[in-house]
């Protein structure tokens, strides 16, 4: 076993897995978009190991993130066009 062994692309998942965690902690919709390029390294790791359960998973994670990221900014122009 060597550290690049999947060519660094599970350190790069692991990587904007934990940026994304933290940022979302401090409600900042950024980690939502860090997750999902997270979710896309850790779908390439399925395909590098023959996960179907990861890449599925991912997929689902992904989706998930994505109408986080829509949702908050949905409710983020309605507090706008109330402040207004």
């Amino acid at each position: 076993m060597t550290a690049f062994q999947y060519y660094g692309i599970d350190w790069l998942a692991m990587t904007f897995t934990f940026l994304a965690i933290w940022q979302i902690g401090n409600k900042n919709r950024i980690g939502f978009v860090l997750m999902m390029t997270g979710n896309s390294c850790w779908i390439a790791m399925g395909f590098l190991t023959d996960s179907l359960a990861m890449i599925i998973a991912n997929i689902i994670f992904f989706l998930m993130n994505l109408r986080a990221v829509i949702k908050w900014s949905a409710a983020e122009d309605e507090s706008l066009e109330n402040t207004a």
